[in-house]
């Protein structure tokens, strides 16, 4: 009896594992809705629903194919010992996961389980992160090469297994999970993904490029794949070779910008999560240990007014709003989100890192740590940019209809008094973004002018830095020259 573990890999097309397995002889696919996973700091309402989706859809799918999916609630070690006792696995297939500190904890335990009961664990790359990686030399190249290859159709059908029920998706009711309201909140699975893929290259995607930045725009133009990503119901590989064949038959200018724009995002995807694979730490420690000691305090009212969208900044707070309604926001208004958190309001990084983290119903570990530390500026590698809030809201909402929509207090305000409204008699912010900028400033500036700063920056520049970009470990000199604070 072949098991294949689905984890974050919630389709059947482009599946490895199940391909593997159901090569060799009998099936049982089977997901475990796991209560410690669900009960992380990291983890919500809101992402959880959006992956049961996908479980949903995914369970129908086998049994379309034979044998629909296993569900049970529980933890992994004991569920296979249960399943075991039952059928005797003869072998375990999944794909690899790079997710969070208990995943990788969970996926330890099971493979001593594997290996105490001499059954093979066959895991597999899902997409274009490489465990133990030796260098990141050759990587691009490696990654183009594996996305080219053609995805494995699904299994022409699986043999039913009697005697098991399939099992219930539970709600997250069911799992008693706190309350998660989100109204606007993205269904998950593989049919909604694929819809979005089609609608993106088809219609959307034509100003992505333009109009990626400003929340007033990005909710349309931007691909909103992160989901299905995230979750696994589309493969990598399929949305590449989709991206591929339509940059292919494109002639318009503006889709021809707009795609290219996206593929590097692609690529982006995979080396972020490589980083996480590469050093598991990054979740929880700075990349730099010069910022390891780093005097950030957890003030309870500045944590409160950020965390509920009450900053006094009217485009931060609206950014907040709607990002904590709908689950989702546009990248550059992530990072200014987790900049004014770490920089303006001098909080933990962790600590708000986890709050959007829970936020985020596409919460990917390996995208999401590595980018709030270098949003924080904890890297030693990159520029750090210290997001004027309200330069951003005047660059990106400049009538203010975004601000007006989720910030309803200030409706009747013109556009002219609108972004500082403390100028003209309104409630003032929770600090002056000038003055916590400068202060913020000078506190990096400090830090890094340590005696061996730039050396050990040299080094994580070896081991996490991009070769695609044909960019160099960064020399001393180079390292300094990052220093620049922007202010835009």
């Amino acid at each position: 009896m072949q098991v294949v573990w689905f984890k974050r890999d919630m389709r059947v097309v482009d599946h490895r594992p199940l391909v593997e397995a159901a090569a060799i002889g009998p099936v049982l696919p089977v997901y475990w809705v796991e209560p410690g996973l669900w009960a992380e700091p990291d983890a919500s309402g809101r992402q959880c629903a959006a992956i049961l989706d996908a479980v949903a859809e995914l369970q129908a799918d086998l049994a379309q194919l034979g044998q629909p999916l296993i569900v049970r609630v529980g933890e992994a070690v004991p569920l296979f010992q249960r399943l075991h006792r039952k059928l005797l696995i003869t072998a375990l297939f999944s794909h690899e996961e790079t997710g969070n500190g208990w995943t990788y904890a969970r996926d330890l335990a099971v493979g001593r389980w594997c290996r105490e009961h001499a059954i093979p664990w066959h895991e597999y790359r899902p997409f274009g992160v490489v465990r133990r990686l030796k260098s990141r030399d050759g990587w691009a190249k490696r990654w183009d090469a594996e996305m080219a290859t053609t995805p494995l159709p699904a299994p022409r059908a699986l043999a039913p297994v009697p005697g098991i029920e399939p099992g219930r998706v539970p709600t997250v009711e069911d799992l008693g999970l706190a309350p998660d309201p989100c109204p606007g909140r993205q269904r998950g699975g593989r049919r909604a993904g694929l819809q979005q893929l089609a609608s993106f290259l088809d219609v959307r995607g034509r100003d992505y490029r333009r109009q990626m930045s400003s929340p007033l725009t990005a909710a349309v133009a931007c691909s909103r794949l992160s989901v299905p990503l995230a979750h696994g119901a589309l493969s990598m590989r399929e949305v590449v070779q989709a991206l591929a064949a339509r940059r292919a038959e494109s002639r318009d200018g503006a889709w021809a910008g707009s795609l290219t724009s996206f593929d590097g995002r692609l690529h982006w995807h995979c080396h972020f999560i490589q980083k996480l694979e590469d050093d598991p730490l990054i979740e929880v420690r700075a990349l730099h240990p010069a910022y390891r000691s780093l005097d950030q305090v957890a003030d309870p009212a500045r944590l409160a007014a950020w965390s509920t969208g009450q900053t006094g900044w009217p485009f931060v707070d609206a950014c907040l709003r709607s990002l904590i309604a709908t689950g989702w926001i546009n990248f550059r208004m992530r990072a200014m989100l987790q900049a004014i958190a770490s920089y303006h309001l001098w909080l933990p990084w962790r600590l708000t890192g986890l709050q959007l983290a829970r936020w985020f119903t596409d919460y990917e570990p390996g995208i999401h740590w590595p980018q709030v530390q270098m949003q924080s500026g904890l890297t030693g590698i990159n520029t750090i940019r210290i997001y004027n809030p309200v330069k951003q809201g005047l660059d990106q909402d400049p009538t203010g209809a975004f601000i007006r929509r989720w910030v309803p207090e200030l409706a009747g305000w013109s556009a002219e008094r609108l972004h500082e409204p403390w100028r003209f008699g309104g409630p003032a912010p929770i600090v002056d973004h000038l003055d916590a900028a400068r202060l913020a400033r000078d506190r990096i500036w400090a830090i890094r002018q340590g005696g061996d700063f730039s050396d050990v920056a040299d080094a994580i520049q070896a081991k996490h830095g991009s070769r695609r970009a044909g960019v160099p470990v960064m020399t001393r000199r180079r390292v300094s020259n990052q220093l620049v604070l922007s202010f835009d």
